[in-house]
């Protein structure tokens, strides 16, 4: 039975760390164990544009512990009206990695998402000649359209067309949910690839509603049924190259998540890479866990994996129940908060 497991150090292909305070609360447990992070860009106001970019991803690097190696990889939020023109200038000057679509209200900080899809093709035209990731939460916003079946109808009739119209458009269906995804993300070429949060991997709709609404499962897209969280345990182990790493860590604080219309999101972050090593470990494929964690997601994105390393060993620890959070917000609840997680990543002045 393994024991001990060194890989390259991992990246996190989507994390929420929001802004201020509360980033400079939230990132760091990242920074910790990961090499890179895609963060992403629905604040209040959204990263729009270069410039706003630029400023957002020098606030992430002031809230690094310091010594910190990570990098934080900044996303453009599109709209309507987003200029082809801004978003290479951002793409050539390193200051943007990808353009992430949110369908308008699909999610937190949705409101100022893509309405027409026909206003955007002039940047989706523009990222497929320079070579630059098109990252989509991928969920119809139709109220016809169930909520357990919006990754599905987003596939059938946003994500197909989409791909047939640019075939040389590499995309990220990001946070996949089910198993329909799954299938898709496989029949796709390698044109679309797809993240996949621990807590898709563990949870199902029976263990966030099933003995009473449990707001620390509320997330979006939706935890589904038992066949879909199966379907993408056997994604995300297999280690096929267009399943990677992305927690969708996203912390909020205690009253935005109980409130009468409460926040989507959950934040992982304190025990991600811990996390997926335990569902690894548990489906018998530890020794698909570097390629899933630190080297699919770079091949997609065109980069090289990171040279450094980390160690996780057998070792139970206690998840940390709360971060603190200065201001307002003053606290952020963890995702297994207080639970024994029975692997541990090993820092220095830790383990043998």
């Amino acid at each position: 039975m393994t024991q001990r497991l060194t890989i390259r150090k991992p990246d996190d292909w989507h994390l929420h760390v929001r802004d201020n305070e509360m980033m400079r609360a939230a990132l760091p447990y990242t920074a910790r164990n990961f090499g890179r992070a895609i963060l992403m860009p629905n604040l209040l106001p959204p990263v729009r544009t270069t410039a706003e970019g630029a400023a957002y991803r020098q606030r992430a690097l002031v809230a690094l512990p310091a010594g910190s190696t990570f990098t934080p990889l900044i996303t453009c939020y599109l709209t309507d009206d987003t200029d082809p023109d801004d978003v290479e200038r951002g793409f050539k000057e390193g200051v943007f990695t990808a353009v992430k679509l949110y369908p308008a209200n699909a999610t937190t900080n949705s409101a100022a998402g893509v309405t027409d899809y026909k206003l955007i093709e002039r940047v989706l035209a523009r990222m497929e000649k320079i070579d630059m990731r098109l990252l989509i939460h991928g969920e119809e916003v139709d109220p016809t359209v169930d909520v357990f079946d919006r990754e599905a109808v987003f596939i059938e009739r946003k994500l197909i067309p989409m791909t047939k119209q640019f075939p040389g458009l590499k995309i990220v269906l990001e946070h996949l949910s089910s198993k329909i995804g799954v299938e898709y993300i496989r029949s796709a070429g390698g044109q679309v690839g797809s993240s996949i949060t621990p807590y898709h991997l563990q949870l199902n709709r029976t263990d966030w509603l099933g003995w009473g609404n449990r707001p620390y499962m509320y997330c979006m897209p939706v935890i589904k049924t038992e066949a879909d969280r199966l379907a993408l345990r056997d994604a995300a182990t297999s280690g096929e190259s267009c399943f990677f790493l992305g927690t969708d860590s996203a912390p909020h604080s205690v009253a935005k998540k109980l409130a009468t219309t409460g926040a989507a999101g959950l934040f992982n972050a304190p025990v991600a890479i811990e996390t997926y090593a335990q569902v690894f470990e548990e489906d018998g494929k530890l020794h698909n866990l570097e390629a899933f964690a630190s080297l699919n997601g770079p091949k997609h994105y065109g980069l090289p994996p990171n040279e450094e390393t980390i160690t996780l060993e057998k070792v139970s620890w206690i998840a940390p129940e709360q971060v603190d959070v200065e201001g307002p917000e003053e606290r952020a609840l963890v995702y297994r908060g207080g639970e024994s997680i029975p692997w541990r990543v090993v820092h220095e002045g830790q383990g043998g």
